[in-house]
């Protein structure tokens, strides 16, 4: 059984773009943990307060999977971890240090016995808080294999359980990691014992290809992110990876405990929270990695569907796109649609999803089960719903200064009191604009709008429109927010609320 690492709460968080803030990472921790993963890296408790609260939440709320805590080979570092991890089921120390001559000559100015000996110390002090230890010899691939050999074999002799052989920058090949892999196994005393781990970069575009390499060479433990998001080109995605053992169990014969089936909710909850979107020739989870344009792809499609496809949307858990419900359809066959897709929630959720989907039916003609899964994904439960959208209307037109007159239900989170908030506000910037400046004017705050996206999800005049936002408060802190709506305008209302409620909920723990 191959263990799979997921650092994209770690490494994937630390890329330009990708930040997230509390809520949204124990969000996805939490779909980490449905998806399957063994391990979910939850952050470097040393790095910040941040940091540290968030490594602690997600390990209070995983049952499941462990919960490891990045650390320097430092003292101070083991010990912000240990404190973190504290609540977690399953908890793991991963501590790291340079190994190759470059690192250890440049950035660690120590010599090859000082870092054997600081590896030896720091995995034995570890060792005393968890019994799960990970060493990772950073930046493995450009060490000298004969001191690589050593370093590792210290690491088992002090307790670590986990080897890690990062390929930190990108820079080797299929080849040469099989190779390597080969000669950690065959020349370090006591590997039989552990668990050898593989972190691969993408900076050549060959994460996936290095990663399955180094699994035939006989790792079983792969480290990967959701959208292969990370530093620099990023990490080797873990939908590649899977779907690759998935659909090649002649090559890859191994099995892992991921649920293929959320996979594609997984990626799509990522881009939900980061607004950052995949290519749509992204292997997997693109917008066309089940879409078929050309005539001879299509004829082959409609004769077989093996033809041209290998893999199955329904496989990563994307839903296909025909009609399967309408305004006549009753709870009790959206439930078993929901079942149908992967959602299987409370009936308080259901209740609410229901009465979105009735909605739903009477603004759109055609719903598909794409529909349906983006409006059972949108839902947020871990966010309490401090601002809550009631009503809007526009005035708008090309002789006209727009307005948009709002809306809100606003509940206080001391009191849990309810009451209605109401503004009319004009802008010369359009119905957004104007909706924006009315929200501000009703939560007693002017936001600094630093991003918008907006795409459609589903084809068509009457489609689901998303729209991610970020927004900065006063003290500069930035918040995400997503909404989806068949009304574009009432979307973008929609992910702008979410925002000051991902900023009131977060200053409010």
């Amino acid at each position: 059984m191959i263990k799979i690492f997921d650092t994209t709460l770690r490494d994937g968080e630390q890329a330009p773009g990708y930040s997230m803030n509390l809520s949204e990472k124990i969000e996805m921790a939490a779909q980490l943990e449905n998806l399957g993963v063994d391990v979910i890296e939850a952050g470097f408790a040393i790095a910040s307060k941040g940091d540290f609260t968030s490594v602690a939440e997600v390990a209070k709320l995983i049952k499941n999977s462990e919960v490891a805590s990045l650390s320097r080979a430092l003292k101070k570092d083991i010990d912000a971890s240990a404190e973190a991890l504290k609540g977690a089921a399953f908890p793991r120390i991963h501590t790291f240090i340079a190994t190759s001559d470059i690192h250890m000559q440049y950035k660690l100015k120590k010599n090859e016995d000082q870092v054997i000996e600081i590896t030896s110390e720091m995995v034995r002090y570890a060792k005393k808080f968890c019994q799960s230890v990970e060493f990772s010899a950073e930046d493995a691939t450009r060490s000298r294999p004969e001191f690589l050999y050593k370093v590792l074999e210290a690491a088992i002799t002090a307790g670590a359980t986990v080897l890690n052989i990062p390929d930190t920058v990108g820079y080797t090949s299929p080849a040469e990691i099989y190779d390597l892999i080969v000669g950690v196994r065959e020349n370090v005393r006591g590997i039989d014992k552990v668990d050898i781990s593989i972190h691969c970069h993408n900076d050549l575009g060959l994460g996936v290809a290095n990663t399955l390499s180094a699994l035939k060479a006989g790792a079983t433990q792969i480290e990967c992110t959701i959208n292969g998001i990370g530093e620099r080109a990023g990490n080797a995605a873990l939908e590649e990876i899977i779907m690759n053992i998935k659909t090649r169990p002649d090559i890859y014969p191994y099995e892992t405990k991921i649920n293929t089936k959320e996979i594609y909710p997984t990626s799509k909850l990522l881009t939900n929270i980061t607004g950052v979107k995949v290519q749509p020739n992204k292997a997997i989870v693109g917008d066309n990695a089940f879409a078929h344009e050309s005539g001879i792809h299509q004829h082959g499609m409609l004769s077989n569907k093996a033809t041209y496809e290998i893999m199955t949307p329904k496989s990563i858990g994307l839903a296909d796109k025909r009609m399967v419900l309408g305004k006549h359809s009753g709870r009790h066959a959206f439930v078993d649609r929901l079942d149908e897709l992967g959602f299987q929630l409370p009936d308080a959720e259901i209740d609410t999803l229901f009465e979105g989907f009735k909605s739903l039916a009477d603004k759109k003609k055609n719903i598909t089960d794409l529909d349906i899964q983006m409006l059972a994904m949108r839902r947020n439960t871990k966010i309490p719903q401090t601002y809550k959208l009631d009503r809007f209307v526009i005035n708008s037109g090309n002789t006209i200064t727009t307005t948009s007159s709002m809306k809100l239900i606003y509940t206080n989170p001391a009191t849990n009191k309810t009451e209605f908030l109401e503004a009319v506000i004009p802008s010369y910037d359009g119905p957004i604009d104007a909706s924006y400046k009315a929200i501000d004017c009703l939560v007693g705050s002017a936001f600094s709008l630093e991003d918008f996206l907006i795409s459609a999800v589903t084809g068509g005049t009457d489609a689901f429109g998303e729209v991610y936002v970020k927004i900065k408060n006063n003290k500069g802190n930035i918040y995400n927010g997503y909404g989806i709506s068949v009304d574009i305008v009432e979307a973008s209302i929609l992910a702008y609320i979410s925002a000051i409620n991902n900023m009131v909920y977060e200053e409010n723990r």
